[in-house]
């Protein structure tokens, strides 16, 4: 049975997500890849940014004031309940910055260190994706009422549709390209969305067999990982590791092992 607390944290955590996810969606720009004399389109994308923690920030404050929180944007403070937020108000945020729908509002729920509900909202896709420790990964779109989100069934690796992202330093990036050169003949193919916590969403829709990335944060992968795994993803990083900034990678129960080996024998 679903604990009554999560479930509460998740109905916080869904509310928050669509408030932060209407903002952004609401007030970008039309013409924000267009500079002006005033700001910089990234500046007016951290001015969002920003905007959105704080609306997450602001309504997590007033529900449940003794909880700590970790937000990407800073808005980070210790709490005394053994509840913390993780916070990512703009997952995605060059392809906002260009107009493209694959950005996302992620909120997590941790208690004493386990993450116990999870929320990414899609706005541009008009999907949003949730989980609670035990109850299932779920999600509301286009279809229905919500869906029950279920991992693709086995396939072997060369059959498999695989997803990745790069880091912003360029050293790093080259690297990361040679994985996957190397990775590339050996996968069906590779996709880049841009948004860690869609391609963790995407692994828990049946849309991908399996994400990996190299650099992420706490609150890049919070939510999705879990969603990933309530949908019966398997989820790791290096062998034995959980998911964290050396290695992050989700995939079919078929797809995780040996995509794991190889992302180890290529340096990723």
């Amino acid at each position: 049975m679903t604990d009554p607390l999560h479930k509460d944290l998740l109905e916080i955590a869904l509310e928050a997500a669509r408030r932060a996810g209407d903002l952004l969606r609401d007030g970008r720009p039309a013409d924000l890849a267009v500079a002006d004399t005033k700001s910089s389109p990234v500046d007016v994308v951290t001015e969002m940014d920003i905007a959105a923690e704080k609306l997450i920030t602001g309504l997590i404050a007033e529900r449940r004031p003794d909880d700590g929180v970790l937000g990407e944007e800073g808005g980070t403070t210790e709490g005394s309940t053994g509840i913390r937020w993780v916070i990512d108000p703009l997952d995605g945020t060059v392809n906002y910055l260009y107009g493209l729908p694959t950005w996302a509002v992620s909120i997590a729920a941790e208690q004493d260190g386990e993450t116990v509900a999870g929320v990414v909202a899609a706005p541009m896709r008009g999907e949003t994706y949730h989980a609670v420790l035990g109850g299932g990964a779920w999600a509301t779109g286009a279809w229905d009422g919500e869906r029950r989100l279920s991992c693709r069934p086995a396939a072997p690796l060369d059959q498999a549709l695989i997803s990745t992202g790069f880091n912003y330093v360029a050293d790093v990036r080259e690297q990361q390209a040679e994985v996957v050169r190397r990775l590339v003949p050996l996968v069906r193919d590779i996709r880049r969305g841009g948004s860690a916590a869609i391609d963790l969403c995407d692994v828990a829709a049946g849309r991908l067999d399996g994400y990996y990335e190299r650099g992420l944060h706490p609150w890049d992968l919070a939510a999705g990982d879990l969603i990933a795994r309530e949908a019966g993803a398997v989820t790791g990083g290096r062998p034995g590791e959980r998911p964290s900034a050396a290695l992050a990678l989700a995939a079919t129960p078929a797809v995780f092992q040996p995509l794991q080996r190889l992302l180890v024998d290529f340096g990723a």
